[in-house]
């Protein structure tokens, strides 16, 4: 299937796929479209370009999270041709929309010979480059849940603007009278796809400040080496971003 060939095309380039046939599914009428739900939440067809994310109302209004991490995708002809559902059918461990999604508690909405099915994102995303999509199915939306109440954060290291991120984090935080209640932080590029910090969001949960939470978050990522990057460097790179999120969403919370 080709959307906005901004996975595919490069892999075509390469020869690292080789598909009998591409079929363009960028006339199929709906799968752009970007719709408030009745409970506060969004419905994202899967052709929503990367662009509509940053600049619609509605994403600002109800998953402002979506919208901070789609900025950071490439550069604007990148933003401008890549779509949702392909940045999550690649399954690129270092992308930011999967981690972001993930952080807001999204489902994956797919569609077959068999009919739709729905999918959390912690289920949809297997390993790197690797989804729970049958080899017949394709995305078709994406349902995130409302947010509206809670705080937020964003962050990542790249080593230039528009690269694929060496590691980043996502947080989305609930809170009362100044207490988090609920929290969710992802790291992605620290693992084989994005993770759930749950020792970090468990400390927070139970009352730890910011950078004591933070101490812990590595404890649940097991981040690649390469020529970019140590495995330790990356490590420290959780740690810190972790602190940053937590303080922005606290802050947002308040």
């Amino acid at each position: 299937m080709l959307a906005g060939g901004q996975s595919l095309v490069p892999m075509l380039n390469m020869r690292l796929v080789r598909p009998a046939r591409l079929v363009d599914i960028n006339a199929v009428p709906g799968l752009a479209d970007i719709r408030a739900r009745d409970d506060g939440g969004l419905a994202l067809g899967a052709l929503t370009r990367h662009t509509a994310l940053v600049t619609s109302r509605l994403v600002h209004e109800h998953a402002p999270l979506l919208a901070a991490a789609a900025r950071h995708v490439g550069h604007r002809a990148i933003r401008n041709r890549g779509t949702l559902g392909g940045s999550l059918a690649h399954a690129d461990p270092a992308a930011e929309l999967p981690a972001a999604l993930l952080a807001l508690d999204a489902r994956v909405v797919v569609a077959g010979p068999s009919g739709p099915r729905q999918i959390a994102l912690d289920d949809f995303v297997l390993g790197a480059l690797t989804t729970a999509l049958a080899a017949d199915e394709i995305v078709t939306e994406i349902d995130v849940p409302p947010a509206r109440h809670a705080g937020w954060g964003f962050a990542e290291v790249a080593r230039r603007a528009g690269d694929f991120a060496l590691t980043g984090v996502a947080a989305v935080l609930h809170g009362n009278r100044g207490r988090c209640t609920a929290a969710r932080l992802v790291a992605f590029g620290a693992d084989e796809r994005p993770v759930r910090l749950s020792a970090a969001e468990d400390a927070l949960i139970g009352g730890a400040r910011a950078e004591e939470s933070a101490a812990v978050a590595a404890l649940d990522c097991r981040p690649p080496a390469d020529v970019h990057a140590s495995a330790d460097y990356r490590r420290h790179l959780v740690s810190v971003l972790t602190a940053r999120v937590i303080g922005e969403a606290l802050a947002r919370l308040a």
